[in-house]
């Protein structure tokens, strides 16, 4: 039980440190030049993310081979390959889709939509594992859809108020989820480790973004090196990849919809920093929003928590 104990522990705080930095990305993001659109900035970051995590990736590796572990079966191997290659084909699209709902949606609006992934994870989980839910259960996942639908309205509740950049958002976090959950079953059942998955992400993002560039823009990709070289692509692409690796060793304890329930405050993180460094006036709807969205989740988690 102390062991058990121990590993949440880790896994709880790991995850309060991921908390802080993606409260911080949305208001990096939208601090950057305003000539970079999305794609360019998610493709720009991305490099960043390589760079960073290399060196961490080489250490480990040189560990591993110091100490004669992680070896693999072939078939092992092949395995590894493909999920590396659809988790970091989902990511890569998210990071894009991630930059541009913070973009066209705004960065606290952006940061409590994607406030659905806690729900998108337990949804998931429960299509996984069959887990039946309860009516108090379905009551606050139909309080939560309603809370951003009114975030999506601007508080309007008016269909013609819909932003459909609430969507796009919205699928950051539906992305997420199912990369999350696929990864998390091969830390904890290979011996891949959390560098390693980020590494293999980053790598297979970026030249996902960079391949989608080339094809729908490809006079544009001169401009990536004048991105990729201001100082605020290097710190979104620093926080981003630290947030990664901090994430997928939090997983390794605790299940992924713990872990993102934990993060549920982030939000609050963006709306402080938003005023200060980006000028932003927090309106009464988004305050409202977050707080429903903050009490549903928890109280889904509170109800799954009885019935294990």
């Amino acid at each position: 039980m102390t062991g058990l104990t121990s590993s949440i522990g880790k896994g709880a705080s790991l995850s309060l440190i991921c908390l802080f930095l993606l409260g911080m990305m949305p208001v990096i993001s939208s601090a950057r030049a305003g000539e970079s659109d999305a794609l360019t900035f998610a493709l720009s970051l991305s490099v960043w993310q390589v760079v960073f995590a290399f060196p961490l990736f080489l250490i480990e590796q040189q560990r591993n081979a110091r100490t004669k572990t992680h070896s693999k079966t072939p078939a092992r191997k092949a395995r590894t390959a493909i999920v590396a290659l659809i988790t970091g084909s989902l990511f890569g699209l998210s990071t894009y889709l991630y930059i541009l709902g913070i973009d066209k949606a705004g960065a606290v609006n952006a940061a409590i939509a994607i406030q659905a992934y806690p729900v998108i994870a337990i949804l998931l989980e429960w299509i996984a594992f069959k887990r039946k839910k309860t009516p108090q259960e379905l009551g606050l996942t139909v309080l939560l859809i309603g809370s951003l639908y009114y975030l999506a309205t601007g508080g309007s509740l008016k269909i013609s108020g819909l932003s459909y950049w609430l969507g796009v958002a919205l699928l950051v976090p539906l992305l997420w989820s199912i990369a999350h959950i696929i990864i998390r079953e091969e830390l904890r059942n290979t011996a891949v480790t959390p560098i390693e998955i980020t590494f293999a992400r980053v790598l297979i993002s970026t030249f996902l973004l960079a391949l989608l560039l080339l094809v729908i823009r490809p006079e544009d990709f001169p401009e990536i090196l004048t991105v990729i070289l201001q100082p605020v692509t290097a710190l979104m692409g620093l926080v981003y990849v630290l947030e990664l690796i901090i994430w997928f060793y939090a997983v390794r304890h605790i299940d992924v919809s713990l872990a993102s329930a934990i993060t549920t405050p982030w939000p609050a993180v963006t709306m402080v920093l938003a005023i200060p460094f980006l000028g932003e006036e927090i309106e009464i709807y988004q305050i409202t929003t977050l707080t429903v969205v903050i009490l549903c989740i928890y109280g889904l988690i509170l109800a799954s928590l009885r019935k294990a």
